[in-house]
């Protein structure tokens, strides 16, 4: 359809329009593709990958969940897997975990990830829209249409100067600046911690000898340093002296940093990457309005401490990607379903904030009060190893736990953990399928009246590989569990809103 003079509209339909081709947004797109729906990405950045990204860590729990859709592994191969987290005067908290594949932190670059989940998005049949901007939003009781123009700097030849998305849903994954949180007026309250941090990508002279994220500091200095695997090594450093946030970074800058909070700057050269950004402690007070979502950074943003960012948006992407999918599917109950992906998501969102805004602030502890604070709660950790496996469960991902219905069982609403099935298969990866998952004893049949199971789309059926197990798991589709029982004669529920709603 052709517009004034010069220009050129078009008009699309599709079922959701995921705005933002981050990490968060490429799983979510991918997710609802594989399960036979239409879905529009739309990207300012024009094509390609970005090899300059900030987020720099993957957790075991982000890993499993790249597992439930068979990237996981090759993930892995991309970084360094690190075994520890050593923060403030060589406190050390263990990653491993016997209950789960991933018992470390990964260390890769961000493109790697949206590498492996743009691939997964193109072969499930996403429609991307490249070098394209938000212009405006609304939405009634059937649907949300978006208002595009072409980013500034694309090439007029490809790219339309107008165009019009209908969709029954919109989820913004555009970025602490995002426009789709502006467009629907929410705010975004929260405080800034640091006017102006360092990140760059450093090779080192000196092997710092450690398979670990190392958080060290002094007052007034501190440094965060990783290893990538690929000789470069990943660092965010702080110093009292801060300047603007877009002001140049010197390489000399980071080693005197560095050599502050370390006692050596390891030799540092070859940088190929340096930058400067705001650190902020912030999250929008409603990730659902009406026909729209927000996810990932869109969301909720806070210090990089810990590298949980990249990871929470992740996360968040898999929570709403099956339950949209429900929701397109026509599945009874589907509006509670939806609306539970706030009351889930919201309290994970305002945990990292307060557990990296925490780590940041001893790190860069400078008054007396603060420096106290410091010294017990390095005693503390040091102390008492509950109190590290603790932290490495908040770290990882792996403790997180959903609210659960009144008189559920205790495992409701608790990750799943990947257990051997019979016929030398394993959870997660029957969780592939995109669909729940009713784990039971051989002798229990799936349900009468579902065919191979329960819930959306059916639940694939497995067997526990221990024969000797009475218990039976329905495990969502983003490995959480929807029910549970204890014995062998009890039946999991039939109707999709009892069964699914945590």
């Amino acid at each position: 359809m052709s517009g004034t003079a010069g220009t050129r509209t078009r008009h699309h339909a599709t079922e959701v329009a995921v705005v933002g081709a981050g990490p968060t947004g490429l799983l979510l797109a991918g997710d609802l593709a594989a399960a036979g729906h239409r879905v529009t990405l739309v990207e300012r950045r024009a094509p390609g990958l970005s090899p300059l990204t900030r987020a720099f860590g993957v957790h075991a729990r982000t890993l499993e969940l790249l597992d439930a859709r068979g990237i996981a592994d090759d993930l892995v191969d991309t970084g360094a897997p690190l075994g520890e987290v050593r923060l403030f005067g060589g406190v050390t908290v263990r990653l491993a975990r016997p209950d789960s594949r991933f018992g470390f932190l990964l260390v890769t670059p961000q493109f790697q990830v949206e590498a492996l989940l743009a691939r997964r998005a193109r072969a499930a049949g996403v429609r991307c829209m490249p070098s394209t901007e938000v212009s405006g939003l609304a939405q009634d009781g059937s649907g949300v249409t978006l208002h595009l123009r072409r980013a500034p700097g694309a090439d007029p030849a490809n790219t339309p100067a107008v165009r019009t998305v209908r969709a029954q849903y919109v989820v913004g994954t555009d970025g602490h600046r995002s426009t789709i949180r502006r467009a629907l007026g929410q705010p975004f309250p929260g405080v800034s911690v640091l006017r102006s941090m360092v990140v760059a990508d450093v090779r080192l002279l000196e092997d710092p000898g450690e398979n670990a994220l190392t958080v060290r500091g002094v007052r007034g200095a501190v440094a965060f340093l990783a290893p990538f695997g690929d000789g470069y090594h990943r660092v965010f450093a702080w110093s009292a002296e801060e300047r603007e946030p877009g002001s140049p970074v010197e390489l000399a800058d980071v080693r005197d940093t560095v050599w502050r909070a370390h006692g050596t700057d390891y030799g540092m050269y070859d940088a190929r990457w340096l930058s400067r950004f705001h650190c902020d402690e912030r999250q929008v007070p409603q990730y659902r309005i009406g026909r729209v979502f927000l996810a990932g950074d869109a969301a909720h943003i806070h210090s990089p401490a810990g590298g949980q960012g990249m990871n929470t948006g992740l996360q968040d992407a898999a929570n709403l990607s099956w339950k949209l999918a429900a929701a397109l599917d026509g599945v009874p109950g589907a509006e509670a379903l939806l609306d539970s992906y706030h009351d889930e998501r919201h309290p994970v969102g305002a945990a990292v904030v307060r557990s990296s805004g925490t780590i940041l602030r001893l790190a860069t502890a400078e008054s007396a009060a603060d420096l106290a604070r410091l010294t017990v709660a390095t005693g503390l950790l040091g102390g008492l190893p509950p109190l590290r496996r603790r932290i490495a469960g908040r770290l990882s991902g792996l403790d997180i736990r959903y609210p659960a219905p009144q008189g559920a069982h205790r495992l409701v609403g608790r990750r799943a953990v990947d257990v051997p099935l019979r016929g030398g298969g394993r959870l997660y990866a029957s969780l592939r399928a995109g669909r729940h998952v009713l784990v039971t004893p051989d002798s229990v049949a799936a349900p009468a009246g579902t065919g191979v199971g329960v819930g959306v789309g059916g639940a694939v059926h497995e067997h526990w590989a221990d024969p000797g197990r009475r218990d039976q798991w329905l495990v969502r589709p983003d490995g959480y569990l929807a029910w549970a029982a204890d014995d062998a004669a009890a039946r999991p529920p039939l109707t999709p809103a009892a069964e699914l709603i945590a």
